[in-house]
């Protein structure tokens, strides 16, 4: 299946498809640590608990899952932003105004999503969108070298919060206003409560705590520096939308080699690393020690590369037939992210809390990590079968229409 010829649209759209659903993916088994509230094996008493595999998983997870998947997320989102603005110029339109109202839009709907789960990243982006923005205007090597620098940065951002505690205290006062809010809307004041909660409220009650959410969410992000890491994908991505350089992937194989073979050579060890530090008792990196310096420090340079290893080999997975129909079938999953990315806060929502199946705490790594790819597999199938039938899927279809102001054909072979 092989060409010299520039690679069409529809199928570059196809791919990006296929390796958003693949994001996904990576994005819900790390996610489920968080949803599924599964403790630590110390703990492990329950069917679906397995002491010694749930430690080996958790350790696969750090060296294998952890970072890389939002950071494809985020390159894609980088990718799309440069793709739209591209076709605007090719229609002689300037996108922008369309693009920052699609960015508006995204915060409602990120902000709402923040009420379901609070590890949202929608609305997250969305901030960070208007921040790319006119960076976009810079030439290509000048993004480059500056997406590489944003994702180095929290090396020297922890050092100096070691150094100089007092640069915490956005962090410290987002936390201290998530507890007070906390108390105030679900009464909850300690980690006691806090299970109790998770085991006994009601819908209504996990909404009302999830308004504290969101600035326990925000100051999670500005501690682990997460603001720069993101930017600095988009800036990659936005190169690589405005470059062309996929759809010119024959021309530029040997850069995609070179691209995985020192992502594999770097990355692999440096995860390694991570892995073994994310595993070790103890909680150095939230604590500021030395150790979670060096933790930043491999998590700057592994997570990274690794992540655009994965892209590489997709890249040249899709090239080839096999690998072709193989990513095919994942791509609806990637064309309705939006959609598949909330049923995913809702389907664990409703395994795991007491308002639903209850099993809070008694899932470990193995068995959600087979429950995430089970869901894969179904939402592959629901999205093949949805968009056989419509136009976009319900929540791409929503944000569709609330940006161009205008209600969008929905059914395929319809007006309506």
């Amino acid at each position: 299946m092989e060409t010299n010829a520039p690679i069409q649209n529809h199928e570059r759209e196809i791919f990006m498809d296929a390796l958003r659903g693949f994001a996904i993916l990576g994005i819900f088994i790390a996610n489920l640590n968080f949803l599924s509230h599964y403790r630590g094996s110390d703990d492990a008493i329950g069917p679906w608990l397995l002491k010694g595999s749930d430690d080996a998983m958790s350790f696969l997870h750090h060296m294998f899952i952890e970072g890389k998947f939002y950071s494809i997320f985020s390159l894609l989102f980088g990718w799309g932003i440069a793709l739209q603005i591209k076709r605007g110029l090719a229609k002689d339109v300037d996108a922008l105004p369309v693009i920052k109202r699609r960015l508006r839009i995204m915060l409602l709907l990120g902000a709402m999503h923040l009420l379901i789960w609070i590890g949202d990243i929608v609305f997250f982006y969305a901030l960070l969108g208007f921040i790319l923005l006119p960076l976009r205007k810079f030439s290509n090597k000048t993004l480059l070298i500056t997406g590489v620098i944003l994702i180095l940065s929290p090396i020297l951002l922890y050092w100096l919060k070691m150094t100089f505690p007092i640069l915490n205290y956005p962090a410290q006062l987002l936390y201290q206003t998530g507890d007070n809010v906390s108390e105030q809307l679900a009464g909850i004041n300690d980690q006691t409560k806090r299970m109790d909660f998770l085991e006994h409220a009601s819908w209504f009650d996990h909404l009302k705590r999830n308004i504290a959410g969101f600035f326990y969410r925000y100051g999670y992000l500005f501690f682990v520096s997460r603001i720069p890491k993101v930017l600095g994908m988009f800036l990659i991505g936005y190169v690589i939308g405005r470059s062309d350089f996929y759809k010119n992937l024959a021309q530029n194989k040997k850069t995609v080699y070179w691209i995985i073979g020192l992502g594999l050579l770097i990355g692999l060890p440096a995860n390694f690393q991570l892995a073994q530090y994310m595993s070790a008792p103890g909680d150095a990196y939230f604590d500021l020690k030395i150790e979670g310096w060096y933790e930043t420090i491999v998590y700057a340079l592994g997570v990274v590369p690794l992540a655009l290893a994965y892209v590489g080999i997709l890249m040249l997975v899709f090239q080839k037939t096999i690998g072709h129909k193989v990513l095919l079938l994942v791509s609806p999953v990637g064309k309705m992210a939006f959609s598949n990315y909330l049923m995913h806060s809702l389907i664990g929502n409703f395994v795991f809390l007491g308002a639903g199946l209850g099993y809070l705490g008694q899932v470990g790594p193995v068995y959600y990590t087979l429950f995430a790819i089970l869901v894969f597999v179904f939402q592959i199938i629901l999205s093949t079968i949805w968009l056989k039938n419509f136009q976009y899927g319900p929540i791409e279809w929503l944000w569709r229409s609330l940006t161009y102001k205008k209600k969008q054909v929905f059914r395929i072979n319809s007006n309506q």
